[in-house]
């Protein structure tokens, strides 16, 4: 074979294998464009659905966590509104016990004592309504004054001696305010003999054999004037009307005995049974209560 039959041959392997290549080349451009202008694929349905469950979750959970809050408040709810019945329920039946022991101890009283109870509230009732209408008629008119023939000799078992003590002051009268009570707040026992006595007072009367002073509206123990006087009571006494002590005091017993504070005889002593009813009278009608004959008490009963 001659070298150019030889040189064609060659020429034609090397053509055939560069169209080749080209081609190849081309082919896979082409391939690579489609590659390119393909759109990307979707994703996979199980891929949402499982990106829901979760979101799905999370609902769920949230909601779990308001039904467990809204679990709690209705139980809290409910155990307040327990406790408040349970309190209700405990005062009722403490109402109800306080109740039957009322009813237990009245059913044990007997009846002498329930009617004794009724008898001194009706008592007490009077004498309030008969001081009021005292107090009226007072207002309007004063009293007159009576003369009583009180016994020449105390009665020492209804109104003991009181014994005297140097200096003693009137328990509680620090209490007594206004001008009217200055008699007691001042007033503190001094023994002195008869000559003291006739030089500093100038009027003294007796009544059951003791020495009494008088001194701007009262009268006054005369302590030491004789050493034996006996006294009931230690302190003193407005008079009205010029009266002595045992008629200050007898005119006072009469009027609270009719209005029912005094259940004693009219003796002109004002003893325990005398000043119990005095200081009475005072708790009824807002007055201090100093158990003793004072200016507003003779004013509200009617004789001052």
């Amino acid at each position: 074979m001659s070298n150019r039959v030889r040189k064609r041959k060659l020429m034609r392997t090397v053509l055939v294998l560069i169209c080749s290549i080209g081609i190849a080349l081309v082919a896979s451009g082409a391939q690579e464009k489609k590659k390119e202008e393909k759109p990307a694929p979707k994703k996979p349905a199980h891929a949402t659905q499982v990106a829901k469950p979760k979101s799905g979750a999370s609902q769920a959970g949230g909601s779990h966590h308001q039904t467990n809050a809204s679990q709690r408040s209705a139980e809290a709810s409910k155990g307040k509104a327990k406790r408040l019945d349970q309190t209700n329920a405990a005062a009722r039946q403490s109402v109800s016990k306080g109740s039957q022991k009322a009813k237990e101890k009245k059913g044990t009283q007997s009846p002498s004592a329930i009617a004794t109870q009724s008898a001194a509230g009706r008592q007490a009732a009077n004498r309030t309504k008969q001081g009021k209408t005292n107090v009226a008629q007072a207002k309007s008119k004063p009293i007159k004054p009576q003369h009583f023939n009180v016994p020449k000799q105390p009665n020492t078992a209804k109104a003991p001696p009181v014994r005297f003590q140097q200096g003693k002051r009137i328990e509680g009268s620090q209490n007594w305010q206004g001008q009217k009570y200055a008699a007691f707040r001042n007033y503190k026992s001094e023994w002195h003999d008869r000559n003291w006595w006739h030089s500093h007072h100038n009027r003294i009367v007796f009544v059951f054999g003791a020495p009494y002073f008088w001194n701007a509206g009262y009268w006054y123990p005369a302590w030491g004037y004789s050493p034996n006087a006996y006294y009931a009571w230690d302190g003193p006494i407005y008079a009205y009307n010029n009266l002595p002590p045992d008629q200050v005091i007898a005119n006072v017993q009469a009027s609270l005995q009719q209005q029912g504070y005094y259940h004693g005889d009219v003796d002109g002593l004002i003893g325990p049974l005398t000043r119990a009813a005095i200081a009475d009278y005072q708790r009824d009608h807002s007055l201090y209560i100093t158990s003793a004959i004072d200016q507003p008490t003779l004013r509200s009963l009617g004789m001052a």
